[in-house]
């Protein structure tokens, strides 16, 4: 299957997917913590302070990582690096929380459904502007991407440190693995998981600590049929390598969390409703 960027213009502008995509997973992302948030009858605008903060601090720390491996200006259209959105965006929701007075570990608990939603519907727009693809396979879902960041021709994955086959012409263009939508499919699947987690018995945190280890373990094994040239250890990429410190991070969060504490988060600060009028 061969298969085409999605972008078009609007009075002069270009659109991309990933822009759609982009917006749409934040907005998503916000809709869910605003359910969460009336569930417990606390302040459903909290959920647009998280979103801000994640906007902001995750395109910014995602830029940021890109450089710090990459090179490159500051402000530009490519270059985003999910790892270092996380970071990114961790640091600044926090920043937020405690500005807020919200206890941190309710607004872990807020965003790790959140987050999941968010990331799965970021993948579809990697896959509309086709990012982040595999290497080449013979597999009949394999995707061809002529247009893609790089295209997925022979002399461009050869550039990239991708194995090819041999005796091909450097223009031909490969069917490579869609991990994009594999990833789209697991971050589903941990969505759902970590909204139906909601109410089981645990202390406030507990969840989050639940989607860093599914994160960790999602990234880490569709690295092996990423295409990458950044190896770190051996065979094992350096996103493989921070996976495995999340996994590690979210398995102590869950030992430390596992059990009800008594706590529940009050109706203050940002989770205040705010007075009529």
């Amino acid at each position: 299957m061969t298969v085409y960027p999605l972008t078009f213009t609007v009075f002069g502008l270009e659109i991309t997917g990933f822009g759609i995509m982009m917006m749409v997973a934040f907005l998503v992302a916000g809709w869910a913590m605003q359910l969460e948030l009336r569930r417990r009858g606390l302040n459903p605008e909290f959920s647009a302070d998280v979103v801000v903060a994640g906007v902001v601090g995750g395109i910014l720390g995602a830029r940021l990582w890109y450089i710090a491996l990459n090179g490159g200006p500051l402000f530009s259209r490519g270059g985003l690096v999910w790892y270092g959105g996380f970071v990114g965006g961790f640091a600044a929701v926090v920043g937020t929380s405690w500005w807020k007075k919200v206890p941190i570990r309710f607004t872990f608990e807020l965003t790790a459904p959140a987050l999941a939603l968010g990331h799965a519907l970021g993948r579809v727009g990697c896959f509309l502007v086709q990012d982040d693809y595999g290497v080449p396979t013979t597999l009949p879902w394999g995707m061809r991407f002529p247009e893609g960041q790089p295209p997925t021709t022979v002399a461009a994955l050869t550039r990239w440190g991708v194995e090819v086959p041999d005796g091909l012409s450097p223009g031909e263009v490969l069917a490579v693995h869609p991990t994009q939508l594999y990833e789209v499919a697991a971050l589903l699947a941990m969505f759902w998981l970590l909204w139906r987690l909601r109410r089981h018995g645990h202390a406030a945190g507990w969840l989050f600590g639940v989607y860093l280890v599914l994160v960790g373990i999602e990234r880490f094994l569709v690295e092996f049929v990423r295409a990458k040239d950044d190896r770190l250890l051996g065979i094992f990429t350096l996103a493989q390598v921070t996976s495995i410190a999340l996994f590690v991070l979210g398995v102590c969060l869950m030992q430390w969390l596992k059990r009800p504490d008594g706590f529940v988060p009050r109706p203050e600060g940002g989770l205040a409703p705010r007075a009529a009028g």
